[in-house]
């Protein structure tokens, strides 16, 4: 829902008791919802107010901000205000003009460049508190609620300089057309020897002798094959929500721990969406790891046997060195939300070979799929030919792939028959088919530099 500040403070009570009902509508009774509490003496009293990241964290924005708060004090209460530039040389330009001090010297709590706040590492609010941000766009649980776990804030997305004003106020919900103030204007000087003096850039200057260090929760990608001629893939997950969000295909906040460790942050993956998902992946994909070691995935996957069976009886030459075995899930529109990769990433390492959709809710998220060379097929919507735990195969995906097939075929493998359906692979630039082809970006490049 969106609001404007003045709707909401002349309409207090019945705005946030209609949150506080839809929150029981989502939730039921596994969480207390007390956002009406937060009215004192007839006002909404924030807990939290974040400036922060590439959305709020502009340099323009946090001068504003800073206008604002200039000789004002945010007070000693619950409320606290923490802003975030967006980079370095932005922070550096803050401290050089004089801005940083203004904010410091309001009582704000200025960061370092971090994108925290925007996934749940940074500046968490408190079980039943309402923070107030701008940064990037607001998504359930992005901040690091747990509603399954009883635990519950709220978020509300607003414009730094209302957030300032607020802030002034401190704590009170203000519009920034409250406040009656020549904000300064500033001018932005990049420096970029910040970088330059703290990035090492060894682009055409190798070091071979120079070992990396590696923690113990630093670990390697897996061996990810090239497409095969032939594939074969289980219905792993169904989602017919009308958005899947990537917080909800690779959750954020805790698991950040995991970004180095490909396989400990895959044990994420769909958790809050098909909580089975992992399980169910990890058992197909022993019949990938069966064939890369030159064995056979009936013998890894017994249920893959009579699927084999079957498809052999119509495709006489499928045969275990040209054929490929993995998961795939549905979604009706998934990979909206932010640009984490690991959304795409994580179903890769657990043996995903592709999405299916209606659509995609972001070009970026497509991409990611295929930089993991995963096919990003498109079905027509309506009843879907297939269901979770079906297994379906694409004979000849990999010339598909190779000669641009506007249509792609592919069979419901089920109880000794093969029931044919369409789907589409959309525009693919000639580069974005090699990756697919050999089965990685990570593939893709190596072979470039051979």
């Amino acid at each position: 829902m969106a609001y404007t500040i003045d709707e909401v403070n002349h309409n207090l009570k019945d705005v946030l008791h209609g949150v506080e009902e839809r929150a029981k509508v989502s939730f039921g009774d596994e969480v207390e919802c007390h956002l009406e509490d937060k009215i004192v003496n007839g006002r909404l009293l924030v807990d939290q107010g974040i400036i922060a990241g590439c959305a709020g964290g502009g340099f323009e924005n946090i001068c504003a901000a800073a206008g604002i708060l200039d000789g004002e004090d945010i007070g000693s209460g619950k409320f606290s205000l923490s802003v975030y530039p967006a980079s370095q040389p932005i922070y550096y330009e803050l401290i050089r003009n004089g801005v940083a001090a203004k904010l410091m010297d309001a009582g704000a709590i200025l960061k370092t460049a971090f994108c925290g706040p925007c996934f749940g590492a940074g500046d968490t609010p408190a079980n039943n508190a309402f923070s107030i941000r701008h940064s990037t766009r607001n998504f359930p649980n992005r901040e690091g609620s747990k509603p399954q776990k009883g635990q519950i804030s709220y978020v509300a997305l607003m414009d730094a300089r209302s957030i300032a004003a607020t802030a002034a106020n401190q704590g009170y919900l203000t519009p920034a057309t409250d406040i009656d103030k020549d904000i300064p204007s500033y001018s932005y000087h990049f420096d970029g020897g910040i970088y330059e003096k703290r990035v090492f850039d060894a682009a055409g200057k190798p070091d071979p002798d120079t070992e990396l260090q590696l923690g113990p929760n630093i670990k390697d990608w897996p061996k990810m094959p090239a497409l095969p001629e032939n594939l074969i893939l289980k219905v792993v997950a169904e989602i017919h929500d009308p958005v899947t969000t990537t917080d909800e295909l690779i959750p954020s906040g805790e698991t950040s721990s995991y970004r180095s460790n490909p396989e400990g942050l895959a044990e994420f993956a769909l958790s809050r969406k098909a909580p089975d998902y992992v399980g169910l992946a990890k058992e197909v994909r022993e019949g990938e790891r069966a064939l890369m070691a030159g064995g056979c995935a009936g013998k890894a996957v017994p249920e893959l046997r009579p699927i084999v069976h079957t498809i052999k009886e119509k495709f006489t030459g499928v045969a275990h060195e040209n054929l490929g075995v993995g998961s795939v899930i549905f979604a009706v529109k998934p990979g909206d939300g932010s640009a984490r990769e690991q959304a795409a990433s994580c179903q890769k390492v657990l043996g995903g070979w592709a999405n299916i959709a209606n659509e995609y809710a972001t070009k970026r998220y497509r991409s990611n799929l295929i930089n993991w060379g995963m096919l990003p097929f498109v079905i027509a919507k309506g009843d879907l030919p297939f269901a979770k735990m079906d297994y379906l195969f694409f004979p000849d995906i990999r010339k598909a792939v190779k000669e641009e097939a506007k249509e792609i075929t592919g069979y419901v493998v089920k109880e000794g028959s093969m029931k044919p359906f369409t789907v589409t692979l959309g525009d693919l630039t000639p580069e974005e088919r090699e990756i697919i082809l050999d089965g990685c970006l990570i593939n893709y490049n190596r072979r470039s530099v051979q």
